[in-house]
C-alpha cells in the first residue's frame, strides 16, 4: 500500500524503522540513525554487498522526505551477537577475524528474536532461564537458531546468508573446494561462481529448474515429479540435521 494512501501528511509519521541486514560487530542492538550509523552501514557493504546498498538507499530516501523524523536501524545481525566465540569463529587464521572481520554473523535476527519470545510466551516460560528453543525461519531464505534464555547460541547462516540449509536459490553449506572445482571447469570468476551459488542453486537446482517456490515443488511432487520430491527431501533432511545438532 502506498504511504500516501494511508496518511495525509508526512508529519503524521512519528518514526521510521529500517531493517539493515549487516551491522557486523559495530551494533548489537537497534539504534537511532545518525551520520555515524549511516557511515557504518556503508562500511559494511563489503560484508553484505547484495543487501546493505538497498537498505541504505531506503534510509537516504526517507531522510530526504522526512528530515526531522527519527529513524531507527534494526540490524538483522544484532540478535546473533550473543553467540560465543566457539560458535562464531571459523577454522582460519585468527588475524583474518581480527583484521578482516571474517566470522559467522547470522541473519534473520528480527525473526528469530520474535519467534523465540513468542514461543516463551506461548509456553508460559517468559522468565525461565532454563528455556531452550530452536527457531526455524524457513522458506526461500532459510535459517535456524539455537536460543537459550532468550539469547542466540548458534545459527545456521554465516559470514553471509549463503550458508546453512539449501534454500530457494542458495546452495547452503558446501565443501569450499566445490567452488574452486566449478570455477576451473567452467572458467568462472569468483563473482560468477558466487552468483551461481546464490541465485541458481538450492531447491531450484535440485528440482531441475522447476521452481524455487516450495508450493510449486509440493505440487510437482504430488504429481510424481521425482526431482521436486528430491528437492523437498534434501531440504527437510538438512533442517532436521540442524535441529538435531542444536
Amino acid at each position: 500500500m502506498c504511504i500516501r494512501d494511508s496518511v495525509s501528511s508526512m508529519k503524521e509519521i512519528a518514526a521510521v524503522g529500517h531493517r539493515v541486514v549487516h551491522g557486523a560487530e559495530d551494533y548489537k542492538s537497534s539504534v537511532l540513525i545518525d551520520e555515524k550509523v549511516l557511515d557504518c552501514c556503508k562500511e559494511n557493504i563489503e560484508l553484505a554487498p547484495l543487501h546493505n546498498p538497498a537498505n541504505i538507499m531506503g534510509i537516504e530516501a526517507c531522510r530526504k522526505v522526512m528530515p526531522d523524523t527519527p529513524m531507527v536501524a534494526v540490524f538483522d545481525t544484532a540478535f546473533h551477537a550473543t553467540m560465543p566465540d566457539v560458535a562464531f569463529l571459523y577454522g582460519l587464521p585468527y588475524d583474518d577475524y581480527k583484521q578482516l572481520r571474517i566470522r559467522k554473523y547470522g541473519f534473520h535476527g528480527t525473526s528469530h528474536m520474535f519467534v523465540s519470545q513468542e514461543a516463551a510466551k506461548y509456553l508460559g516460560r517468559e522468565n525461565d532461564e532454563n528455556l531452550k528453543v530452536v527457531t526455524c525461519h524457513l522458506g526461500n531464505g532459510s535459517s535456524l537458531s539455537a536460543v537459550a534464555d532468550g539469547k542466540c547460541q548458534d545459527t545456521s547462516m554465516g559470514l553471509s546468508p549463503l550458508a546453512g540449509v539449501p534454500m530457494g536459490t542458495r546452495a547452503g553449506d558446501i565443501d569450499t573446494c566445490v567452488a574452486q572445482f566449478i570455477m576451473n571447469k567452467y572458467n568462472m570468476t569468483a563473482d560468477e561462481c558466487l552468483t551461481m551459488l546464490n541465485k541458481k542453486s538450492g531447491v531450484l537446482a535440485l528440482s531441475n529448474g522447476v521452481s524455487s517456490d516450495f508450493r510449486d515443488l509440493e505440487a510437482g511432487a504430488n504429481k510424481g515429479d521425482e526431482a521436486c520430491q528430491l528437492a523437498l527431501d534434501k531440504f527437510c533432511y538438512e533442517v532436521r540435521k540442524y535441529i538435531g545438532s542444536y
